[in-house]
């Protein structure tokens, strides 16, 4: 009897254990993966960030958040086409994803701001910012903007989070779920996201993002993050803090993708009751992959929404 007991036990313990060993077993991100990376590397108080300069030499300086996802890949077109507008471009790459380390704790507004504030300080940004976030990022950003109104001269937003957001059934129970959903999420999260990438995409430019969502996978950090987000950044409702933007006078630009199925229009409703100072713009035909999907087509929204 006591032998069957112990096989049972040994079964259970194999079976609560091996998602997290399958993690254990992934990449962990250090000087043989960066090297020859676009863009450079900082020590910041939590670990290296991966960062980028792009678009103009000179001019006001603009720094994009990228998404939950996908790392500042995404945001090279958003980026190209902020450059022609005139704007100093900081992409980086948030903790846990892309190059950057991927340090402990809950992905909440306090960790991905002391990343941001970092990175600042880290370059002497001090003032007259743009901000610009993309999903995710838009939270961060947002959030970062009502915290910090003496350094920011505009926000941009692109779908972004912290108003109606649609969710899976699964990513509702791991997020909701202590310990048996940070299980079931370690256990099935990487088949459910590879099964979501297209094998190939229409342009290079969504090929190439695709390819990095795919190396995201096999990353230590990765899919941890990804759920530690949820939990923290991503459950925020910021009701105060786009009131508090009206309120302080900041421009805030909000552009949405007309077929987004994450982030549906009504979320443009909810921006504009709450701050009615914001300006909208809709990119036609567009779903939540518009940074690269509809590049060309988000910054002609922006160049129109700027003008007016």
């Amino acid at each position: 009897m006591w032998y069957f007991l112990f096989l049972a036990g040994l079964t259970i313990a194999v079976i609560a254990i091996w998602p997290f060993s399958m993690e254990r077993r992934r990449t962990v991100i250090g000087p043989t993966e960066r090297h020859g990376a676009a863009g450079e590397f900082a020590q910041l108080s939590q670990g290296v960030t991966h960062y980028r300069w792009m678009g103009s030499s000179r001019g006001p300086v603009a720094v994009v958040v990228h998404g939950l996802a996908t790392p500042m890949d995404s945001m090279e077109s958003v980026a190209e086409g902020l450059g022609t507008l005139g704007y100093r471009v900081l992409l980086y790459d948030l903790y846990g994803r892309g190059l950057s380390d991927a340090p402990g704790g809950l992905q909440d507004r306090a960790y991905f701001h002391r990343q941001l504030s970092d990175l600042l300080a880290y370059h002497g940004l001090t003032e007259e910012l743009t901000l610009v976030g993309y999903s995710m990022g838009g939270s961060i950003v947002t959030a970062y903007a009502a915290e910090h109104p003496f350094l920011v001269k505009r926000v941009i937003l692109f779908a972004t989070t912290g108003l109606v957001v649609n969710e899976t059934w699964f990513a509702r129970f791991c997020r909701r779920t202590p310990i048996l959903g940070d299980w079931l999420h370690a256990l099935l999260a990487q088949r459910r996201i590879e099964r979501a990438i297209p094998e190939r995409g229409q342009t290079k430019e969504i090929d190439k993002v695709l390819r990095a969502q795919r190396r995201e996978l096999h990353r230590r950090g990765y899919l941890p993050g990804i759920l530690s987000s949820r939990r923290g950044m991503l459950s925020e409702v910021q009701h105060y803090e786009h009131t508090q933007l009206g309120k302080k006078g900041i421009p805030v630009i909000a552009i949405w993708a007309e077929s987004d199925s994450i982030i549906p229009l009504s979320a443009l409703g909810k921006l504009a009751e709450w701050n009615r100072n914001a300006r909208h713009e809709v990119v036609p035909h567009a779903d939540h992959a518009l940074p690269y999907s509809h590049g060309r087509e988000l910054i002609e929204a922006l160049r129109d929404a700027l003008r007016n």
